[in-house]
């Protein structure tokens, strides 16, 4: 690895995890929290500073950038999509640590509190034995999920910038909120954007290259019980709490994420909260499969008319929206953009590991809006916690995908 290829890398990632960006899914705000706006302005005057082209945040909070062409012919305009926000974990006080040359030990995160980021628990730090690891100190995320994505796009635009010999067209690039609570793909304007095909770096382990994700769709139970005095309920009372608990014992307990693998779907108990007079209970659900997630829906309303019959009122109401999509029902016609993806890593040494996403990214979304984007690994592990890390090798490497990738796309 060539350690001067890329000088800023490592100082701008360390920069950028120290901005609380966490997404908050109370808010009704766009983005959902004014920290993400501020973050966006940075971001606009960074890529001001580099020299990029029809540099903008539009009215979603996506700042938007273009590396022009320097080609004399005609080629595809590939977009490169990143997040700014982090996950529903505490991003505040963020003070990433540097492990250079990692031996495989475990590694104490925070000694007072006695926070150890564990081998025996994460068996995946033997892969990164001799780099450099970046951590948390055990009291936050770490924010890799997904500024790891940031930095990377950044650094490739700025290495092409920096090296005109290297032949390619128009590059577009965007970062957005609200990734994780699943909004901001909502708002993402493929016109303004005007790429061919994209591509979300916004996945973990150095390979990952996916282009399947679930169909998804949130079920809420909002149940309406009666309370009166316990002495004398007799007849009378239906305790919402113990309805709540009727729901859950309905449901499959070998379809749920602890038990499921691959292509497996599942049904996950999310959130619930009730007492005797009114409750909720709110799943998630989840299948790869089109005709599997739609008899998945179909389980949640029967069981809310069995509830209801059985009581003989409505007690339960059922709330049912569609999340997001798999985007392999789009990106299946347009598999050339996975080929470009899998060849660039072929020809860096790194084995592509394509394999369906258990979850979705912005590019479910922005897929079915007409511009197919699978995902490529940013190189982060154990996201959304405080055992959060990332090698500064795999954001390297991650980098020279994205550069591969362009270079590939003008030889078309």
């Amino acid at each position: 690895m060539d350690s001067k290829k890329y000088v800023t890398l490592k100082e701008r990632f360390l920069k950028y995890v120290k901005f609380n960006t966490r997404s908050d899914e109370a808010s009704e705000t766009i983005p959902s929290t004014p920290s993400q706006m501020e973050f966006a302005k940075m971001l606009k005057k960074e890529l001001e500073e580099l020299g990029l082209s029809n540099i903008f945040i539009n009215k979603a909070c996506f700042v938007n950038a273009t590396l022009p062409s320097n080609i004399d012919k005609k080629v595809a305009t590939i977009g490169f999509i990143a997040h700014m926000d982090t996950a529903d974990f505490n991003a505040e006080g963020i003070n990433p640590q540097i492990v250079e040359n990692y031996d495989g030990k475990d590694i104490v995160l925070n000694k007072e509190q006695n926070i150890v980021l564990k081998v025996d628990e994460f068996p995946n730090l033997k892969n990164y034995i001799s780099e450099t690891l970046i951590t948390t100190d055990g009291t936050t995320l770490l924010g890799a999920d997904d500024k790891s994505g940031i930095v990377e796009i950044i650094e490739a635009v700025n290495y092409l910038k920096e090296h005109p010999e290297i032949k390619h067209g128009d590059i577009k690039i965007a970062f957005g909120p609200d990734e994780e609570i699943g909004r901001g793909a909502d708002y993402f304007d493929v016109k303004e954007f005007a790429a061919d095909y994209a591509y979300t770096m916004d996945g973990g382990p150095v390979g990952e290259l996916e282009y399947e994700s679930f169909n998804a769709a949130q079920a809420k139970f909002k149940i309406k019980g009666v309370s009166v005095h316990p002495g004398t309920a007799k007849g009378k009372m239906i305790n919402a709490s113990l309805i709540a608990s009727e729901i859950i014992e309905m449901f499959p307990k070998d379809e749920v994420p602890e038990k499921t693998e691959g292509y497996e779907g599942f049904y996950f108990l999310d959130e619930m909260k009730s007492n005797c007079e009114e409750g909720e209970v709110v799943y998630i659900i989840r299948d790869h499969d089109k005709a599997k997630f739609l008899a998945k829906k179909e389980f949640v309303k029967e069981l809310v008319e069995k509830i209801n019959k059985k009581y003989g009122r409505e007690v339960v109401k059922l709330e049912l929206k569609d999340e997001y999509y798999n985007m392999g029902e789009i990106i299946k016609d347009h598999m050339y953009v996975v080929d470009i993806a899998k060849q660039a890593m072929e020809n860096l040494g790194i084995k592509p590991i394509i394999k369906p996403i258990r979850g979705g990214t912005d590019g479910s979304k922005i897929s079915f809006m007409g511009l197919p984007t699978p995902n490529i690994f940013a190189g982060g592990e154990n996201f959304h916690g405080k055992y959060e890390f990332v090698a500064l090798e795999s954001m390297e490497k991650a980098t020279d995908v994205i550069v591969e990738i362009i270079k590939l796309n003008a030889e078309r």
